[in-house]
């Protein structure tokens, strides 16, 4: 029985201020090589560009589903680029985790589902329906940092954390559309639920991707279940 491994790519590293094809062609060829070893499931979110455009729905007013529907929507986009890279994938992208599990290929790709049902979440109740030896969440940060990176420079990497003390810290319930954390809140309790061994990694650095998604040490978060 071939062992399953589930990866969410945020879609910053998918697609972030520059659209950059080589990284791309790197990322799915990479997703390949790992399909010829496990069965694939592939989640894309929506990133920068959802945000954008969910901030401009809350400026005109729209309730906090329609933005959540407007993000899916990007993700959905951000998947259909990564699906034809792929070649070996789905083409059509479902829209629930139920149709995701009925496809027969080596590699799935999907992005969101459902509002206030984000794609990390899409990620851990697939990791926990398909049993998955590893639930990888590919970020632009290199794991979880005791405060964030991006505005601290005195910032520390943890190299594990227990999901314990992630849930005390952040809970588990849901916050806004398009919040932008290392993985969204309510995905934490499936984490707890299915003890599903999961690993924070930049998913701009494709060799210690490569590291995290084949079960070997890398350079990012281990999460302790």
């Amino acid at each position: 029985m071939m062992k399953t491994v589930v990866v969410s790519i945020g879609g910053s590293v998918v697609l972030s201020d520059e659209a950059d094809a080589v990284f791309l062609i790197n990322l799915t060829a990479l997703f390949k090589k790992i399909s010829d070893e496990c069965k694939l499931f592939v989640i894309v979110g929506g990133g920068k560009i959802a945000r954008r455009y969910i901030q401009l729905g809350r400026d005109l007013g729209f309730d906090e589903d329609t933005l959540d529907l407007i993000g899916i929507d990007v993700t959905r986009v951000n998947a259909r680029i990564i699906t034809n890279l792929l070649g070996i994938s789905n083409k059509e992208i479902p829209h629930t985790i139920k149709d995701a599990l009925r496809l027969d290929f080596p590699i799935v790709v999907m992005g969101g589902t459902d509002p206030r049902h984000s794609t990390d979440l899409v990620g851990a109740e697939l990791a926990e329906k398909t049993h998955a030896v590893r639930f990888v969440n590919a970020t632009n940060v290199d794991g979880i940092y005791d405060k964030d990176p991006n505005k601290h420079r005195d910032a520390r990497q943890l190299k594990e954390v227990s999901i314990d003390q992630l849930i005390e810290q952040y809970g588990t319930t849901w916050g806004a559309a398009g919040k932008n954390i290392f993985m969204d809140e309510p995905a934490l309790e499936v984490i707890k639920r299915g003890k599903i061994p999961t690993f924070i990694v930049n998913g701009k650095r494709l060799d210690e991707l490569e590291k995290a998604l084949i079960g070997q040490p890398f350079d990012g978060t281990i999460i302790r279940v």
